[in-house]
């Protein structure tokens, strides 16, 4: 049974270390000690095979502790592990010259923990087997002196024996720097037979530079008389395999206390340094792709940061967001947001160049630390090249993923003297290219902090305006051109600020895009405009159509037709009574699944228009596609028509283009006579703007309904 003293302050580590330990093997007795000093105390009674210490303690450090240890002659070989949070060499280095076997960092990794202690637990046991061994052969040869010879054989084929058994290098070399002995691991591991290994010179066994370092290390032994603190090597075996050794050299000496050889023995801890290695490269890259991460790249910019300041360098450090990536992690999956993201980091690396780092700093987020810069041109064409990159469509799962990127730079020092201020501005610059419509890039200036403290504000007043519900409806008839009645009703957005004040769409809607807050208010405005149709049928008024903006975000996922019925549901509004307003932007998104959606709307008898129409992207083949009522041609198009031909003809186009395909049209902006006229002259089904009414309120618009239809009659009768 082995017994474990366990030495730190804090009672949580005593407990985890314990039971860490209860895990080296099955008969482990744990003792453990708040107190160093209570620990000195009870040591001479419990003879441990293993001390486990913390560094940092009160009252007396880990360092003065080992000291004290290893003044008792009982406790002079027993193994000592330093459990330490500090990587400073120097407290490692304090601790190995007070004593100390092993370290282990903080928070210990409990595997490393049960492997390190059992490995000096089995050295120990060796080597108080050899103590054993030792003194039994001295009582034997004490009681018969005519077996002395015979004795002194068998004790050393014993101590052979045991050499051997130990899994670890032992050897001995005289003060010449010749081998006395070798055990078996070590000849196995050298791949020589230890047999020829007596008066051999070190050099020639170990090699000419590992040779003249262990003589020389030999030498520091010679003179105190005492072991030197273990250290880690580096030993390249017989077959060319570099395997990593904690080693130890020790004074050889006789009965007589003469020396006459040092013992150097070495324990592996490949298996050790490879886990380190490993656990160092899992904290400084990203698991998805292989960069580089945050960590690393910070570290290379401190790097290039202490550079410049010697060599007036200059760098640039370029972020890149990638732009309609969530759209496809939303249809695609996060598996195939994970394959575009290393097809990505490939496609990144192919810009690199010597000195250069490429990293993903978190989601959809990556940069390129440009080093050796000679002027702003050079990191302009990178960017550029970036964007470039970007642009090309990757094809997964036999789909095309069509994605682009935002680039902000930011230039040391220009634009920043530390890592902090370089990432926050080069972030910036991004998003103002992001904002500007993405697939650019944009360099950084300084008045984008002033920028995004205006946004980080409106984020907070949006945020506080939904809680507040301060967002308001205001409608703007549609009439039919062939009765003159109105038909149907446009719901619009506006911000009532606590002062009163109305903030207009532009004014909010895009940053409510940006953020996120898209979502809420036009979920919001959905709900009060359904409300407000109902209570309209309630009230008596004649059955009109309200129309409501969809935002493309509400398409990511597959949740709009499911919350679109429940509202219906809840403000008891018939389906056939509400329009939803898509803009051809819609179209840049997976087109099937947005087809799949609005397919389930229609089924469920809301109407489905184009909003803007001729304004975006869409094309016929996919316009026919859609479950489409009405177009809605875009003002810009109505603004000239009556003077401009090519306006004209566009008008015409549409008004043949939705008939053809059993569509109605509605032009939108109509200010004036003559532009009715010509609109009516088109064949064009029906027509909101100015000139019949400007968005107003909803006591207004009843009173506006009443009197139109009114009029309409007249008309009629």
């Amino acid at each position: 049974m082995s017994t474990i003293v366990i030495v730190d302050d804090q009672q949580v580590n005593r407990t985890i270390y314990a039971k860490i330990a209860s895990l080296i093997e099955d008969d482990v007795w744990t003792k453990t000690f708040g107190d160093p000093r209570e620990a000195l105390e009870a040591l001479g009674g419990i003879a441990p095979d293993l001390i486990i210490t913390d560094y940092q303690m009160p009252g007396l450090n880990g360092a003065a502790f080992i000291r004290r240890v290893r003044a008792e002659p009982a406790l002079a070989d027993i193994p000592i592990i330093v459990i330490t949070a500090f990587e400073d060499k120097a407290f490692r280095l304090r601790a190995l010259e007070a004593g100390a076997t092993d370290f282990l960092l903080s928070p210990v990794d409990p595997r490393e923990f049960v492997t390190r202690a059992r490995n000096l637990l089995k050295l120990h046991e060796q080597q108080t087997l050899l103590a054993i061994r030792a003194e039994l052969l001295e009582r034997k040869l004490q009681r018969s002196q005519r077996s002395l010879q015979q004795a002194v054989q068998e004790s050393s084929e014993l101590l052979a024996q045991v050499i051997n058994a130990v899994p670890a290098m032992i050897s001995a070399t005289d003060q010449q720097g010749r081998f006395l002995f070798m055990n078996d691991y070590q000849a196995e591991v050298m791949g020589i037979d230890p047999a020829s290994v007596a008066g051999r010179d070190a050099a020639e066994l170990l090699g000419a530079q590992r040779g003249a370092r262990s003589k020389a290390l030999d030498h520091l032994v010679w003179q105190s008389s005492r072991s030197i603190e273990s250290f880690e090597e580096e030993v390249t075996d017989h077959t060319g395999e570099a395997r990593s050794f904690l080693t130890t050299k020790s004074p050889l000496k006789t009965a007589s206390n003469q020396m006459i050889g040092v013992v150097t023995s070495s324990l592996e801890i490949t298996s050790r340094k490879a886990a380190e290695r490993h656990l160092r490269y899992i904290a400084h890259h990203d698991i998805v792709t292989g960069l580089p991460n945050r960590l690393l790249l910070s570290e290379r910019m401190q790097e290039e940061i202490t550079r410049a300041r010697h060599g007036n360098q200059r760098f640039a450090l370029h972020v890149i967001d990638l732009d309609g990536f969530k759209s496809v992690n939303d249809v695609m999956g996060h598996s195939i947001g994970d394959r575009l993201l290393v097809a990505v980091a490939e496609r990144l690396l192919t810009v690199k160049r010597y000195g250069y780092v490429v990293a993903r700093l978190g989601g959809d987020e990556f940069a390129i630390l440009q080093t050796g810069l000679p002027d702003n041109e050079t990191a302009a064409r990178l960017a550029n090249e970036i964007c470039s990159l970007l642009r090309e469509p990757v094809i997964l799962n036999d789909k095309r993923a069509a994605i682009t990127a935002s680039v902000g730079t930011a230039i040391h020092p220009a634009d920043g003297v530390n890592n902090e201020d370089l990432l926050c501005h080069a972030d910036l610059a991004m998003y103002k290219a992001k904002g500007d419509g993405g697939d650019r890039y944009q360099f950084y200036a300084a008045d984008m902090n002033l920028r995004a403290q205006r946004a980080a504000a409106l984020d907070s007043e949006l945020r506080l305006a939904i809680e507040r519900n301060e967002f308001v409806l205001h409608f703007q008839p549609q009439i039919r051109l062939e009765t003159g009645r109105a038909i149907g009703v446009e719901a619009l957005v506006r911000w009532q600020r606590p002062d009163g004040s109305l903030v207009l769409p532009g004014g909010f809607l895009p940053r409510a895009e940006e953020n996120g807050l898209i979502l809420k208010i036009s979920e919001l405005v959905l709900r009060n405009a359904c409300q407000q149709a109902a209570a309209w049928r309630r009230a008596g008024l004649p059955s009109l159509r309200v129309s409501v903006n969809l935002s493309p975000n509400q398409f990511r996922g597959q949740g709009l037709p499911l919350r679109v019925a429940q509202i219906l549901n809840e403000t008891k509004l018939d389906p056939r009574l509400l329009e939803l307003e898509l803009t051809e932007n819609i179209l840049m998104y997976d087109i099937d699944q947005v087809i799949v959606q609005l397919q389930q709307l229609s089924n469920l008898g809301v109407a489905i228009s184009i909003d803007d129409f001729g304004t975006g992207f869409s094309s016929l083949s996919y316009v026919k596609r859609l479950p489409v009522d009405r177009l809605k041609i875009d003002q810009s198009f109505i603004r000239d028509v009556v003077s401009n031909p090519s306006d004209k003809a566009i008008v015409e186009a549409v008004v043949n283009l939705a008939h053809s395909l059993r569509m109605d049209v509605v032009a939108e902006g109509v200010e004036t006579a003559e532009q009715l006229e010509y609109v009516r002259s088109t064949g064009c089904d029906a027509v909101q703007g100015f000139y019949y009414g400007r968005p107003m309120e909803a006591a207004q618009f009843e009173d506006f309904v009443v009197k139109n239809h009114r009029i309409a009659a007249a008309k009629i009768a």
